[in-house]
């Protein structure tokens, strides 16, 4: 007879979302979590980094506010208060995640576990005390951990990252370099020169977001440079230095040796598996490179044990652990999950946002999957031209000869609460004429998803 029929070790997104779904459907359900619920989303990720932003755009919307008539005297931005409004908000959803706990009665074991073997997890207390409960079947959701580049200097004083950061600095940086143009760094570089901080981006390949479309690299890039943000592409780091001015980061581009120095210097160059320390000796899960590997059903090769998130997807997004979860516990009580896993939308929380799913042009022309493409650039946009973000526009891409879309890439402000309507049109193999049925009212920056898409069912009919 076991403690559990389910123990779930990581209350973040996912762990918490196939605790509590797993629990509803009848399953006795425990959660082990080391640190606070809500995992690295809520405490160290997602959340806190756009609770920051929000503070920052408050700060640059009133010190631009004469633009428009609105004159801030005395304006000044206090560091401390920011990162103590960030701990709130992160601390009210932790409590609220606890509270999702106490409400469907699953226990919140506190501790760091480790898998002794199928069915056996042994959880370190806090004050060091030992336990060990059985589980008929384990989740694995301990997520991501930030990586440092192994190159002499990243253990220096002052250099950080993206959660040694979120942890609040002493003081305002007056210089900042981040090595990494991802989302990580683009979120923080925003942040930081909102701020007036004077920030450098070391990309290592040859635009910003290099993941995504060129386009919106290149279109933010640009944005970043009006807002005196130095960007350098191409540049591969190969040490950092102490200097007088406090930190020195050599790189090459092209061969052509450069340097830059700043107070700090923010390590976003991605994340890793964190699953070390989780098995005990001489139990070893086969790997996907750095992730646990798993089949369809999110099992791993050991027996009665699974894993979700980040810990076993490439793709390291809350709301694709959470889809996982919640699959993975329908799955477990014998039911179906119908949510495709293989549309993923994905955000960015600069100025103007981005957001993007499915494919890209590039992504088709290499699939041999002929599409195409409708554009509206939002420089004719009511509320964009009120709000004045930045060259704004919005793609959306379609098979030419079935007229399904298949993708979309929109830099906008709003764009991660719009990007859903072309989630769900390529969910439902939807075609431009069809989404062009719905009215979107006025004054709004969607209206321009109804440009691109008018410009785009124009291009299939010829």
């Amino acid at each position: 007879m076991y403690d559990f029929e389910l123990l779930v070790i990581g209350a973040g997104p996912g762990g918490q979302t196939a605790a509590l779904r797993a629990a509803k459907l009848g399953k006795k359900t425990a959660v082990v979590e080391a640190r606070e619920p809500g995992g690295t989303c809520v405490n160290r990720g997602c959340v806190s980094t756009k609770t920051l932003l929000h503070s920052s755009s408050l700060y640059r919307a009133a010190l631009e506010g004469a633009a428009v008539g609105v004159h801030a005297e005395g304006l000044r931005a206090d560091l401390g208060e920011i990162f103590q409004n960030k701990l709130r908000v992160a601390q009210t959803l932790s409590q609220g995640v606890e509270s999702m706990f106490k409400s469907a009665k699953i226990p919140l074991l506190r501790g760091r576990a480790r898998i002794l073997a199928p069915h056996r997890v042994e959880i370190c207390a806090p004050d060091g005390e030992l336990a060990v409960v059985s589980a008929e079947s384990i989740l694995i959701a301990t997520g991501a951990a930030p990586m440092r580049l192994p190159l002499p200097g990243m253990e220096l004083p002052g250099v950080l990252t993206s959660e040694e950061l979120l942890k609040g600095p002493d003081r305002l940086y007056r210089s900042l370099v981040v090595i990494g143009g991802g989302v990580i760094g683009i979120e923080f570089a925003s942040f930081f020169s909102d701020l007036g901080c004077e920030v450098t981006i070391l990309e290592g390949l040859d635009r910003l977001l290099p993941m995504l479309d060129r386009e919106l690299g290149q279109n933010l890039a640009l944005i970043l440079k009006k807002k005196n943000v130095r960007v350098c592409p191409n540049a591969l780091v190969e040490r950092v230095e102490a200097c007088e001015e406090g930190l020195r980061v050599r790189f090459s581009t092209r061969g052509q040796a450069d340097s830059v120095t700043g107070e700090a210097v923010l390590c976003a160059v991605g994340r890793r598996a964190a699953w070390e320390g989780l098995f005990a000796q001489g139990l070893q899960p086969e790997l996907d490179g750095r992730i646990l590997k798993v089949n369809r059903r999110y099992e791993t090769s050991i027996p009665s044990i699974y894993a979700i998130g980040d810990v076993a997807s490439q793709t390291q997004l809350a709301h694709v652990a959470a889809a996982q979860g919640q699959a993975f516990a329908e799955l477990l009580c014998g039911l179906e999950n119908r949510v495709d896993m293989r549309i993923v939308p994905s955000c960015v929380y600069c100025r103007p946002e981005i957001a993007v799913v499915g494919l890209t042009e590039a992504e088709a022309k290499a699939q041999g999957i002929p599409v195409k493409t409708g554009k509206c650039v939002m420089g004719g946009n009511a509320r964009t031209l009120i709000e004045d973000p930045g060259r704004s526009f919005m793609k959306v891409l379609a098979h030419s000869d079935t007229g399904e879309i298949l993708g979309a890439q929109l830099m906008c402000l709003g764009a991660p609460d719009m990007i859903s309507q072309i989630s769900e049109a390529i969910a439902n193999r939807m075609t431009p004429e069809q989404l062009l049925l719905a009215m979107r009212p006025h004054p709004t920056y969607e209206e321009a998803l109804s440009d691109a898409l008018s410009d785009l069912a124009g291009k299939l009919k010829k």
